[in-house]
């Protein structure tokens, strides 16, 4: 009885380390920890927009963060994955609002692509970034960065995900669910992406359905060609609103519209458009292993159903990055921004100050763990 009891356990523990290697954990903890000293002008308050501000940001060439990557194998060509993502200001250790800016669980399959559940990126980011981002070590430089303000927040809530690759073409769909929520949160979408060589192409759409049922549209098309150490990239946005938003749905706008680092729009004209316009045309030689130079041209405008919400804009951005390693870089960023119509800056406060130029200067240090 002895001798079978013993046989019993040991098949128990090798069953158990059978599973056990089969079922291999990693876990990852990643982040990126950036400051910079970024200086403007016309940046005073309202009624007195001249003035210059010169501050200590916590993130330039990327915004800092921390994240947790899981990935389990449990066998037959299928893992587990999960993410946690929390976004921090380097300068004052405050933490982004939702703690988590991406909290998701999902599937994938070496076969079938890959399906994922909580907050995370949409699809026009995940596009943007992917196929024709304005730097190809840096999506996009975080102090300044127009072309973001066109991607419906970049994140969303509730979103079940699915992306599969087959050959050269990559797609993806989401959607979100609103949860009777007064700001709304409903959305659906989906891009198509091929690559191949240099080369590298894609569409994508996505909406967004407000509290009051109204949605806004987003489309994004573009592409990017990399020979040897020139990087050029091109891409186009739009963003198309519903007439009759209530007042809780024009906030959710402004802040998919708006803020500094998006171009900085306000006045009278910011919030009256309902359809807006991006073209970015942008070029990238990387000088040596170390050293990356960029520049980038962004032209926008908006319309709406009065001529007092039309109004363009044009941003310029330029930026050399110095790699000291594979995890620590320099940079050096200037930028101009320039309005015409009946829009203006925002000021310190965050509200329109009248200003309708502002050139900035951004020279900071990046590590990456």
């Amino acid at each position: 009885m002895q001798k079978k009891t013993s046989l019993l356990a040991l098949g128990g523990l090798m069953g158990v380390a059978a599973l056990n290697a089969q079922a291999q954990s990693t876990v990852q903890i990643y982040g990126i920890v950036d400051a910079a000293v970024r200086h403007t002008n016309n940046q005073g308050p309202a009624g007195s927009p001249n003035g210059k501000l010169t501050e200590l940001i916590g993130g330039g060439m990327s915004q800092s963060r921390w994240g947790i990557n899981v990935t389990e194998d449990i066998g037959g060509g299928l893992k587990a994955i999960a993410n946690l993502e929390n976004r921090f200001a380097t300068d004052t250790g405050g933490v982004s609002t939702p703690f988590f800016q991406q909290s998701w669980v999902g599937l994938q399959s070496s076969s079938y692509g890959r399906i994922t559940m909580g907050r995370q990126y949409n699809v026009l980011f995940d596009l943007v970034t992917s196929t024709y981002a304005s730097y190809p070590y840096s999506p996009y430089f975080e102090a300044y960065k127009p072309e973001i303000g066109f991607a419906l927040g970049a994140r969303a809530d509730n979103m079940v995900k699915y992306m599969a690759e087959f050959g050269s073409f990559r797609g993806a769909v989401q959607v979100s669910a609103g949860e009777k929520a007064a700001t709304g949160g409903k959305t659906a979408g989906g891009y198509l992406r091929w690559a191949q060589g240099g080369l590298a192409a894609g569409v994508g759409y996505q909406n967004y359905e407000f509290g009051s049922g109204r949605k806004i549209e987003a489309w994004t098309l573009g592409g990017s060609y990399r020979v040897g150490p020139w990087y050029f990239n091109t891409g186009y946005g739009q963003n198309k609103v519903d007439s009759g938003l209530t007042q809780i749905d024009r906030a959710v706008l402004a802040a998919f519209w708006g803020g500094g680092a998006n171009g900085g729009f306000g006045g009278p004209a910011f919030l009256a458009a309902d359809k807006r316009d991006i073209v970015k045309l942008g070029v990238g030689y990387q000088i040596t292993p170390q050293l990356n130079l960029g520049a980038h041209l962004f032209h926008a405008k908006q319309s709406g159903t009065t001529a007092a919400a039309d109004a363009k804009s044009n941003f310029v951005t330029a930026a050399a990055d110095y790699a000291f390693s594979k995890r620590t870089d320099a940079y050096v960023e200037v930028d101009a921004t320039r309005l015409k119509g009946n829009v203006s800056l925002n000021g310190v406060s965050g509200t329109a100050n009248g200003a309708r130029s502002r050139n900035g200067f951004t020279i900071g240090l990046r590590h990456r763990f």
